[in-house]
């Protein structure tokens, strides 16, 4: 396997996919014509040094990776909105008033979901734990009771969501996802057939991060001593960062090493990924080779490390005939501003 470094997730009816600042959004539209985004991610992080600083870095990129999921869901979100809505033309300041306040909203978003996140699966497990404090009194003991509390809270948490039908349809988005990454990491050329036979679970994968955060927690919270309740719920918040850093790393070796014990590392995370993804059909499989091709030479990359040979792309009138399939449109007011959209009808060969 040969790590390429593009990563992604699923949204609604459709896939992201980033390579360094370029990501792409592919969507399944209501009318089964795949619409494909291509822009440029810039960091809401000031201070670019930071983000090559190990244990440092895994804070901001996830942050990043909050405010870039947010934002992508909520564009694919755009084309299932009802159809009186789309069809409505924006004025210039309509439009701009419409960015910010859907900039304030996703704002507002992740900042309520980091703190519901952190109540949960943080606080609601110490509170939990706490209560058998009169029953044991080994600190060591009813840390680990706390880091079981948290697993179960966050393995029935996926439980829960992964029986809402619209839920179970983007695990499927996030199988084809993974199957992507892993048909190229493994040398095979990126066609329906070669992805679909390719694994769903992936060792970068997002639900390998947070399994990770849960079992870091665990180790971090032995070293809380204090005798203050207040002190221990917010030394346990404190920590949060630093928690996400190690983890961060943790994951980001794992997608570079083929090492046995790395990948025995690996093993449960993956092991949970099965909850979070699901079998895609073809017509997924499609969306995500769209997301993919929009911002990764998938055959430089095998060329350069699988030793592959491709014929040279055809040029001119040539490639025009050959991809006379493909409609390039930009500019429709039904579209989110500032959108390009690249369609392909459904069940055509990507």
């Amino acid at each position: 396997m040969k790590s390429s470094n593009i990563g992604g997730q699923a949204v609604l009816e459709g896939i992201m996919m980033k390579n360094g600042n370029q990501y792409a959004v592919a969507v399944r539209k209501p009318d089964k014509e795949i619409a494909v985004d291509i822009q440029e991610y810039n960091s809401v992080i000031p201070f670019k040094p930071m983000m090559k600083i190990p244990f440092i870095r895994g804070i901001f990129n996830f942050v990043d990776s909050l405010v870039l999921g947010m934002k992508t869901l909520m564009f694919s979100a755009s084309f299932f909105e009802e159809e009186e809505e789309t069809e409505v033309e924006l004025t210039e300041e309509a439009i701009a008033k419409k960015e910010k306040q859907d900039k304030l909203l996703m704002n507002l978003t992740v900042a309520f979901s980091v703190v519901l996140a952190v109540a949960i699966f943080m606080i609601l497990p110490y509170f939990l734990s706490n209560i058998l404090r009169k029953h044991i009194t080994s600190r060591g003991v009813i840390t680990i009771l706390e880091g079981v509390i948290r697993l179960a809270i966050f393995l029935g948490y996926i439980l829960l969501v992964s029986r809402m039908e619209d839920i179970q349809r983007t695990f499927m988005y996030h199988g084809a996802e993974h199957k992507c990454i892993n048909c190229i990491e493994h040398g095979l050329v990126l066609n329906v057939d070669n992805v679909r036979k390719s694994s769903k679970q992936h060792k970068r994968c997002g639900t390998s991060f947070l399994f990770f955060v849960m079992i870091v927690s665990i180790i971090f919270c032995f070293f809380i001593t204090a005798e203050s309740q207040v002190m221990r719920v917010v030394l346990r918040i404190a920590l949060l960062p630093l928690i996400a850093g190690v983890s961060y790393e943790i994951i980001k070796l794992a997608g570079n090493s083929d090492n046995y014990f790395i990948n025995l590392l690996s093993k449960p995370g993956m092991w949970v990924q099965n909850l979070t993804t699901k079998e895609p059909d073809d017509g997924m499989i499609e969306v995500a080779i769209c997301a993919v091709e929009a911002v990764f030479n998938w055959k430089a990359y095998l060329a350069e490390n699988f030793g592959m040979e491709f014929p040279e792309e055809a040029s001119g009138e040539e490639a025009e005939m050959a991809d006379h399939k493909i409609v390039h449109t930009a500019g429709q007011t039904a579209e989110p501003a500032g959108f390009t959209e690249r369609t392909v009808a459904e069940g055509q060969q990507i």
